[in-house]
């Protein structure tokens, strides 16, 4: 949170974009410090997320408005809005604590639930559907080079000899599967310093959300909706988010659109990592428009 603040300088009267709002932990922050005379734009996937938001959000002040739908639209967002340029724009990627926590949304592979992964379920292909059908090189593809995963292949040739003697429809179906193939008990997976279907499932939770061709459309409409002197923070836990966010800046810098940012991610301090231990994965990059 430190680092976003300093890395965003909200001050009164700003208008300031969360393209991630989830439960409004970095909205509340914000609006509070562009008050009086500023204003918080929020979208999420997630509809529910919104609701928690908006009663924690009013408690500050009336000066927002949230919008169910994806950051990748943030152009039209914002034309809806009647903005056309902001002074701010944060967005923590990738998949909510919540989502994990919850079972019924099939992000988690050490709790049985419905094989979904979609964080909008009003919309698109979940998890499922994406595994019990997509070719096997194909599958060993996105496995190899989205995850890193070593075993791809085996993974792969798996999830297709199972799914033809029935349909892989939970979460357990898919990390038994996975365990197989790369020669893990549940038992010693359970206990594994790396679950051997976190890449599997982190892969998945990507392709079902379109995770990485979202994140280039908003890296590529950054300097049409700053200000000058306007910035732009990008939380990524993946490395391939990263490297997206890594290029898009450096571009930038080249072509003299930002002028100033962080030379290299800025991660969890030490105190932070032991409250909260999914920070450790988090990197934050920033740049400030021209």
């Amino acid at each position: 949170m430190d680092q976003v603040l300093n890395a965003l300088c909200p001050e009164p009267g700003h208008i300031v974009v969360d393209c991630t709002v989830g439960l409004g932990g970095h909205s509340v922050e914000l609006l509070s410090r562009i008050l009086p005379g500023g204003r918080l734009i929020g979208c999420d996937f997630d509809a529910g997320n919104l609701e928690i938001a908006r009663t924690k959000l009013a408690a500050i002040g009336p000066d927002f408005e949230l919008h169910h739908g994806n950051f990748a639209a943030l152009p039209n967002l914002l034309a809806a809005s009647g903005i056309g340029k902001v002074d701010a724009i944060l967005a923590d990627v990738g998949v909510a604590s919540p989502h994990i926590d919850d079972p019924s949304r099939g992000f988690s592979y050490r709790k049985d639930g419905p094989l979904d992964m979609r964080m909008d379920q009003t919309r698109g292909q979940s998890a499922a559907a994406l595994v019990n059908t997509m070719p096997e090189a194909k599958l060993a593809e996105v496995l190899r080079e989205m995850g890193d995963e070593e075993d791809a292949d085996e993974i792969a040739r798996c999830i297709v000899e199972r799914r033809a003697d029935r349909p892989i429809e939970t979460t357990d179906d898919l990390t038994a599967i996975v365990c197989e193939a790369r020669n893990f008990t549940l038992k010693r997976a359970a206990g594994a310093k790396l679950h051997p279907a976190a890449r599997t499932f982190q892969v998945l939770r990507m392709l079902v959300n379109r995770e990485l061709p979202n994140l280039q459309r908003l890296l590529d409409v950054l300097p049409d909706v700053l200000k000058p002197g306007g910035t732009a923070a990008i939380i990524s836990f993946h490395s391939g988010e990263d490297r997206l966010v890594k290029k898009a800046f450096k571009a930038g810098f080249d072509q003299g659109i930002y002028n100033d940012g962080s030379a290299d991610p800025l991660i969890a301090g030490e105190k932070e990592q032991r409250a909260n231990p999914r920070s450790r994965s988090a990197k934050l990059r920033w740049a400030r428009r021209a």
